[in-house]
Parts: C-alpha cells; structure tokens; sequence
C-alpha cells in the first residue's frame, strides 16, 4: 500500500555500515549511573535512575542464516549479501566484540512501567518496586541514519540484562519466526509498525520454555520443551515506549531522586526530537511543545488501532509497555490475526476480554491515559497548558470513535458510515460465523447476490434458509447506499475496497507449520509466507489462494498453540 524511499547508496560491508552509525539516545541521554561502561551488567538488579543501561549482547551459539527482509535492506541500502557475511552476521546474532569504528561495542536495554488497563503495577518487579522492569531480553545495539531517516535496530533475544528478573534473555526460534513475519506483514498491509531485518538460529544452543502438548485444548502450558533459540533484528525510529515515559513520570510524581523531573523532561524531549521534529517547532517553549506531542501522538495512536481493527489484527498484551510513543505497532508477542468474527477473540491465554478485538480502542484510551498521567509533573507551573492537556486526554474516544467511523465505512465500501447497516451486519456475522477477512474480501468483488459471501461461512449456516433471507436484506440494503451506477463506478469501488480489505493475513495455523518444518532445518514454508504475506493485497496465484484464502479447518478451533498461545517465548 505505501511507497517507501530507498537509500540509493550501496552498502556492502560492515565497514561500510558503520560510517552511517549515530547514537542519538546514547550520546545524549543519561546512563544509569550504578551501571559499567564495559556493558557487563547482565544479573537482576534494581535500576534507580537514568535513561538507559549499557549493556552487551550475547551472541547465540553458532548461528545460522533464516531469511532477511530484502524490502527493508533495500531502503536503508543495504546489499542482500551482507545478510550471510560472516562480520553481520556475528552482530546481529548477538557478538559486538569485534566492531569496526564508530559503532559502539556496548549495546543498550531501557527501563519502564508496567500499566495494565491504566493501572500501574509493582509486582512484577522481583523487588516491588518497579525498579526492574524493561528491556529483559531485547538489547539495541545500533543507531544510524539512512538514506536521510534514522533507524535504531534491536536484538530480540539477545541475552540477559539487568532487567531479565532472573529470565535467560533468549526468544525461541518459534516466536522469531512469528515476529519476523509479522512486522513485515504489517508493513505490507499498510499498518504503521516496527519492522524486521534479519533472523539467525542457532543449532547448538537450546531453552527449555513451557508449552501444549500437541491437539490439546488446554489453555495453560502442560510441559517442558527444548527449543532452538533465535535472534530477530527489529528496526523502528526508536523504541521509545508510553511504559517508558510513565516510569519517568512516575520518579518525577514521586521525587525518588533529585534528577527525577530533569530527566522526565529530557525524556520528553528527546520523543519530540526522534518521532515528531517534522511536526512540533523546536523553537516552542516546553508547555507548548507537550500540548503538541499529546495531539499529534493521539492521532497516530487512534488511526493506529482502527488500521488494526481493519485488517483483523489483535494485540493480545496491549499494555502501556507495549505501546510506542511513535504510534506504531511495537512488540509482537502474543498477537493474533483473526479467523471467525468474534468482538471477544483473545489470542492469548493471559489476556482478557479487555485486550480483545473490538475492545482494543478502549484499551488503547488507558494506554493514553497513562501518557497522559506521566506528562502532569513537568506542567504543574503551567495551568493553562494543564487544561489543555486534559481537554486532549478527554477527547481522546471521541477522536477514536470518528476513526472507527471513518475505517467501517470504508472497509464497506460508503461514502459515510450507516449506523443501523453496521449494527445489522455485526448481528449477522456473529449469528452466522464469518470468516473476518474472507468476508470484507468477497465484497469488495461487489456482488449482486449472497453466493460469494457464503464463501466466508463456517459450518452450516448455508442452509439456513431464514439468515439466509436476512443476508439478502442486508445486501439489498448495502446496494442502496454504494454510488454504483455503472459498470465502470462498480469497478472503481471494488478496487478501492480490495485496498482497503486485505485477501490474505498472517494467521496463526500457517505460522505453525512453518515454525515446526524449520525446527527440522527446513525454511521453505517461512519464505513462501514471505512472498505471499509481504504482497496482502493480491490476488495470488490458484495454487497460493487455495493455499491461504480459506477457511480456518473446523479440527484446529480451540487447539492449544493454534487458537491460542500462552507467551512470547
């Protein structure tokens, strides 16, 4: 859906990399001042201050080339070969020993706030006190900018930090695979996102981590497993994080040390510079550039979650932690594209109803509410500002709402949003059982009659006579309310609806075939997912639309690691 400038330098080597390296965050934010310039820091331990902590990546054993995003590599400049040189390949499976200058060897791991639903907790601090809470196994490690726009790139996986609270800082080869798919899906779907780089296995060092055992429908992991680890690159403008901000906030509310406030507001700051110097003036005073951050980081965060709604996406754990100040999607751990309609689906066993589907923008006004929250100290002199700042806040579901709006009405083809049509539409998906995309899909074709969507049916609905006769209704009406008069206007909406509704998402029961062939060593099914995933939109071939364009098998509902996961791994 969009187009993306590339960097028309060539890039071929590290050496050649590392002349593009600029360490915005580092260079100018505060180091914890308890932590070791060395970046041997990497047991458990509370953090009291300071923005980041540096740390070093461990390498995993042996790594082995996956796959790498050729999309992305093309935009920053990168050559496809530097994927298996020998050189990248150590750095982005974890080894900065030997870097040339002026990349830094020390890596980075950040702290932050854990809110859930808006409200701040504590516990899972191993010392209570929020102290130990952040980057436990994601460590950045480089910095630059490309073809005239900065990128930061993190290591998923790459080894404890202090704040792992006594975890092994390793992802498993599994939820790599997923996240390495993901992001670029999403990236092809047109959803603002992190993105993803490259993704390294190694066949020597393994984890054990609980998991299903296979055909169950238990919703809490039943045994031990052994499984390979793995470290995907993830590459975004920063991964600065409303968690992050909130821990800040939270010093500054509480003055736990005499910089709190300082570097709350360096914090603020340093956002605007990274995700927002193209929109709020430099030359503005504090309060003014706060107002400016709050309005343009609701925008993205409202038109964030209707593209997510949009395409069937979930974010299982949308807590505050997981949600960047940039306004893009950040962490996929226990995500989930959707299947059957459902306003209630959770991919995840540790969620609830208030992570799920439909319930995601209210989600997302907590996770607002707590950015606003962590902003308050640095406008207790400013009353004005402060007023501001609410009103802001308290707009924030009106402004969502008018997304939603503005998304239905375009996944259904209207020049305006009809009420009492959605509503109907809503009660007939849930009573048929549709399959999400497959449904949006099929109307885009615009069809005169109610065969093509029965393509989206699960189970018997198809011979019902009497919904079927509300379809019928429903579809009469939806023809009133489309401007189609000719067949050139007919042809015109469906195109403009087949970019809207994607034919082909991420789900959950392609990923694990290909996760468990690559188990065995063989990668073929996480590159035709590559090819098929990164082109959303098309048609595909037969061979590739009888392969992903249907219906989810009525044997994998409610199964354990399919319909639902318990982590992130």
């Amino acid at each position: 859906m969009k187009s993306v400038a590339t960097n028309p330098v060539k890039i071929r080597s590290l050496e050649e990399l590392a002349q593009y390296a600029d360490y915005s965050f580092v260079n100018s934010m505060n180091p914890d001042p308890q932590s070791r310039e060395d970046g041997v820091d990497h047991y458990p331990r509370e953090v009291f201050s300071g923005h980041y902590v540096p740390v070093n990546p461990t390498p995993i054993e042996n790594p082995i080339y996956i796959a790498h995003s050729k999309e992305l590599f093309s935009e920053l400049g990168f050559d496809d070969a530097l994927a298996t040189s020998q050189d990248f390949m150590q750095l982005f499976s974890g080894d900065s020993s030997q870097l040339p200058a002026p990349m830094k060897k020390s890596g980075w791991a950040t702290g932050y706030a854990l809110s859930i639903y808006g409200t701040e907790y504590y516990e899972q601090c191993p010392f209570k006190t929020g102290n130990a809470y952040g980057d436990g196994r994601a460590v950045s490690i480089l910095e630059g900018v490309f073809g005239g726009k900065r990128w930061e790139m993190q290591l998923k996986g790459g080894g404890r930090t202090p704040y792992c609270r006594g975890a092994d800082g390793r992802a498993v080869l599994r939820s790599s695979i997923r996240e390495f798919l993901a992001q670029e899906h999403m990236h092809a779907l047109g959803v603002a996102t992190s993105r993803s780089l490259t993704l390294y296995t190694s066949r020597s060092e393994k984890v054990r981590r609980p998991w299903f055992l296979n055909g169950s429908y238990s919703r809490d992991p039943e045994v031990m497993i052994e499984e390979d680890v793995a470290i995907t690159t993830r590459v975004a403008p920063s991964f600065l994080r409303v968690g992050q901000l909130e821990l800040f906030g939270r010093r500054a509310r509480k003055n736990e040390h005499a910089n709190a406030k300082e570097e709350l507001e360096k914090l603020v700051l340093h956002i605007i510079k990274r995700e927002y110097s193209e929109l709020i003036d430099a030359k503005l005073p504090l309060e003014k550039k706060i107002i400016a951050l709050a309005l343009e980081f609701q925008k993205r965060l409202t038109s964030l979650v209707a593209d997510w709604i949009r395409v069937g996406y979930c974010q299982g754990n949308f807590n505050s932690d997981n949600t960047a100040v940039g306004g893009f999607t950040l962490d996929y751990g226990p995500f989930g594209f959707i299947d059957m309609f459902d306003p209630r689906y959770q991919p995840w066993t540790g969620g609830g109803v208030h992570f799920s589907f439909l319930n995601q923008p209210q989600a997302a006004e907590r996770n607002f509410h707590m950015f606003y929250t962590a902003l308050l100290p640095l406008l207790e002199s400013h009353e004005k500002a402060l007023e501001e700042l609410t009103k802001i806040r308290n707009a924030f579901g009106r402004v969502m709402q008018a997304k939603m709006i503005k998304m239905w009405a375009a996944k259904l083809g209207l020049e305006s949003f009809n009420a009492e049509l959605f509503n109907e539409l809503v009660v007939l998906m849930i009573d048929t059982s549709v399959d999400y995309t497959i449904f949006f899909r099929e109307l885009s074709a615009v069809p005169d009659e109610i065969a093509p969507l029965t393509k989206s049916f699960y189970g018997d609905a198809i011979y019902d006579d009497k919904l079927l006769g509300r379809w019928k209704e429903w579809l009469e009406q939806w023809h009133s309310l489309i401007n189609v008069t000719t067949l050139e206007s007919k042809e015109r909406l469906s195109e403009q609806m087949k970019q809207t509704n994607p034919k082909y998402t991420l789900r959950e029961w392609f990923l694990v075939p290909a996760y468990k062939a690559a188990e065995r060593g063989d990668y073929t099914l996480i590159k035709e997912l590559q090819d098929v995933m990164n082109n959303p939109y098309g048609e595909g071939s037969k061979e590739i639309e009888e392969k992903y364009y249907k219906e989810k098998p009525s044997e994998l509902f409610e199964i354990a690691g399919i319909s639902h996961v318990s982590c992130s791994s």
